[in-house]
């Protein structure tokens, strides 16, 4: 390895001077410029004293002498950065095969918060045909946050990133949350990195969002004196934190569902385990899940012919698919709603 972790680097396209905080591969290394941390090739860095020893040194010139009353005001200096919104980016880890040539083995991720403000958030990433990964945390204003790595091939799942953001200093003129959410096909990706590779960058980005949206203000009617008092009023805004919990994975089986199904008769466990289906397929609406997992087993068939009757009449639903699944088998229903 050329570099070390500590050393001083010149990046030879900007000419700025940085450090080395971690090796990322043997191509590859993490850099620091100005707080600002960065991957870059290897072959893209030099050490700093070719540089120093190369530079004409500037020959001091003999100051004037300047009178206060003469001297022009300073205009102010600004380091600030340009915000320019919330990005999540992709580097590229590039292997080796069995022939010796260049392979990308896997994505790692970065949200990359470059606004003026910072964000809890709650990130998801789903596949159609694996678990996903979840997590819970913070970005900073003018930060990066690494999520995790994806191996490339998970890319032929048509995996979707979903993402959740509040504010770390709440704003009441500012939505209490705002979603969003990122489809990546595996097309596009090699696209993307054959451009970057043309350019001679490192990753690639997609932009989630410029800025965190206001609060939308509605107009709200005076009904409690309408209403009998065993209604309870919830704010639209906060309706899903007074919603059961949705499930990304229900399991019908008609066991799990009532203590004693043998005093029960086929039509009416039937009629349980659509009831049970409705009830969550409705909270996986509310809740805004991109997909739901219904276990309806192998059996006859009769309960999935009758979800998949169901599903078809459903607006919501984009996509189901019943196919194999290396936890459940065939005996599962896997359904994709839409974007709300």
């Amino acid at each position: 390895m050329k570099f070390q972790i500590g050393d001083k680097v010149t990046v030879l396209h900007s000419n700025e001077d940085g450090e080395v905080v971690d090796i990322i591969n043997d191509k590859m290394v993490m850099v620091n410029v100005r707080g600002v941390l960065f991957p870059a090739y290897i072959d893209q860095l030099d050490f700093p004293y070719f540089k120093m020893f190369t530079e004409k040194k500037k020959i001091p010139i003999p100051k004037q002498k300047k009178y206060v009353e003469n001297l022009p005001k300073e205009k102010g200096v600004s380091n600030a950065k340009t915000p320019d919104g919330i990005w999540l980016s992709f580097l590229p880890i590039i292997g080796s095969d069995e022939f010796g040539d260049d392979v990308v083995e896997s994505l790692k991720i970065h949200l990359i918060n470059n606004s003026t403000v910072g964000y809890r958030f709650h990130y998801q990433v789903t596949y159609s045909r694996q678990e996903g990964f979840e997590l819970d945390n913070e970005v900073f204003s003018f930060k990066d946050f690494y999520l995790h790595d994806i191996p490339f091939e998970n890319l032929n799942d048509n995996p979707i990133f979903d993402f959740e953001f509040a504010l770390i200093a709440p704003d009441k003129k500012k939505a209490d949350y705002f979603e969003t959410s990122l489809k990546l096909k595996a097309k596009q990706v090699f696209t993307k990195i054959e451009e970057i590779r043309k350019k001679g960058d490192s990753s690639f980005s997609y932009k989630l969002f410029d800025e965190f949206p206001d609060k939308v203000e509605k107009d709200t009617l005076d009904i409690k004196s309408k209403l009998s008092p065993h209604f309870k009023i919830y704010e639209a805004s906060k309706s899903r934190q007074n919603l059961p919990p949705a499930r990304s994975v229900v399991d019908l089986h008609i066991e799990k569902l009532t203590d004693d199904p043998s005093q029960m008769s086929n039509f009416e466990m039937l009629t349980l385990q659509l009831k049970e289906f409705e009830k969550y397929y409705d909270l996986a609406v509310a809740h805004h899940l991109p997909s739901i997992i219904f276990i309806h087993g192998v059996g006859s068939g009769k309960l999935r012919d009758e979800l998949h009757e169901l599903l078809r009449m459903k607006n919501e639903v984009k996509t189901f698919v019943n196919q194999y699944h290396p936890l459940y088998g065939y005996g599962a229903t896997e359904v994709y709603l839409k974007k709300a």
